[in-house]
């Protein structure tokens, strides 16, 4: 499912018109970002938490030429973890 098709499936299944649904998974998407990039986790009970994770510095190896060894930088990752009741939908 891509954007398009996630906003045409929530104004239908809320009534709202395509163009507010646009706006308010914009909404969602906006709030979601600026709380992971001020270091919070955003947790919604029953569905998943968003949340950013420390990456160390590693090395790597180049796959077109194995000797080479490259150095990866540490990095944050936004990362989700499904909560039990999603999971539990998805398995059923």
């Amino acid at each position: 499912m891509n954007k398009a098709q996630l906003v045409a499936s929530m104004a239908e299944k809320s009534g709202l018109t395509k163009k507010d649904a646009e706006a308010a998974l914009n909404s969602f998407m906006k709030s979601v970002e600026e709380s992971l990039v001020g270091g919070e986790k955003v947790s919604l009970v029953g569905f998943g938490t968003f949340d950013v994770r420390e990456r160390k510095a590693r090395q790597g190896r180049n796959p077109r030429n194995p000797e080479q060894i490259i150095e990866i930088p540490a990095s944050k990752a936004p990362v989700f973890k499904a909560g039990k009741a999603l999971k539990d939908m998805v398995n059923a």
